[in-house]
């Protein structure tokens, strides 16, 4: 595994916009569970690829089991970045991974070999393909007269607020997630404008003849069956031995680490709230859930291009399908 790049803060960076990568890298993606890291590296080889991390969660430390992040073996077989950033009581935004993934693109290609995208975060792979629209930079008071407020009002003030100024980015937010209306209210407090309308043009995306983005895509009954036995294994690997390390390591996970898949289901199990067959149960139940929404998602971008899977076909045979397929376009 290479050395991690290092990391700026991105609120200190004056860009308004952060813009897509080159189109002419190329982009494994696809839900949990659906075989993305022994095609990746299969794939890379083949190309003369580095893999470039496409995974919220592989970004933590010691977190290694419950995101089913590529073991040692699998990261020394090619060159693999982005993975092992930070330790779980730390935070990462989406432009830091998006301002790291251009610095990495860049130090691949200089070593001319080809950048390969691995993973199954459906946010960043639409801010890698499309943009993102960053915003000015936070302004604390601001930030904390709306938390005073909604702790006298209720939870429901900022979305009502929100709602009178961007009706159209109040529709798509849920009246508790407070840290985006927040955002949101102080895009438009700073700059006048909704950030619905600034983040309009990073909605379009191009169609998949143009793009190298490769879709995973099983029949729903196996990919089920993948996830709960993903999930088993897990379990058997040490997960929740793995999550009791973390809490014992001095410095517990932070808010977005402790809410992570996997990881938030073990924690309430070792403080006594479930039995260790329903934790699992419940983990097997939240993945399936997740991996509805990824694939959501993902036929949402005009640029993915399904790859349809089955039990017969063998990492050779899908990786060798989705050459023919870029070579295809490529013609």
């Amino acid at each position: 595994m290479t050395q991690a790049p290092h990391l700026s803060d991105s609120s200190a960076d004056s860009r308004a916009e952060l813009p897509p990568l080159p189109a002419r890298c190329w982009y494994l993606t696809g839900p949990t569970a659906s075989g993305k890291t022994a095609i990746g590296i299969e794939l890379a080889r083949r190309l003369g690829a580095e893999i470039i991390s496409l995974d919220s969660m592989a970004v933590y430390r010691r977190m290694d089991i419950g995101t089913a992040k590529p073991t040692a073996k699998e990261q020394s077989a090619v060159p693999h970045h982005l993975i092992d950033l930070i330790d779980p009581h730390e935070e990462f935004s989406l432009a830091q991974y998006v301002h790291a993934a251009h610095r990495v693109v860049a130090e691949i290609e200089a070593r001319g070999r080809e950048p390969l995208l691995v993973g199954g975060t459906p946010l960043y792979l639409k801010a890698l393909l499309r943009g993102i629209f960053q915003g000015p930079p936070a302004d604390w008071n601001f930030r904390r007269e709306l938390e005073g407020q909604r702790a006298a009002h209720g939870p429901d003030w900022l979305h009502a607020r929100l709602a009178a100024v961007d009706p159209v980015s109040a529709a798509r937010l849920h009246p508790n997630d407070a840290r985006r209306l927040i955002r949101a209210l102080e895009v438009h407090h700073l700059t006048g404008t909704p950030i619905s309308a600034l983040q309009r043009q990073f909605d379009l995306g191009r169609p998949a003849n143009q793009c190298r983005v490769f879709l995973l895509d099983w029949p729903r009954r196996e990919l089920y069956d993948r996830i709960n036995q993903r999930v088993q294994t897990m379990f058997a690997d040490g997960l929740v031995e793995e999550a009791v390390a973390l809490l014992d390591s001095g410095q517990p996970p932070g808010r977005t680490a402790r809410q992570a898949l996997g990881y938030r289901e073990v924690f309430e199990h070792l403080a006594g709230q479930r039995d260790l067959p329903a934790t699992i149960d419940l983990l097997q139940r939240r993945t399936r859930q997740f991996a509805r929404r990824q694939l959501t998602w993902f036929r949402s971008l005009s640029e993915c291009r399904p790859v349809e899977m089955s039990p017969d076909a063998t990492t050779i045979d899908i990786t060798r399908h989705i050459l023919r397929v870029a070579m295809r376009l490529r013609g």
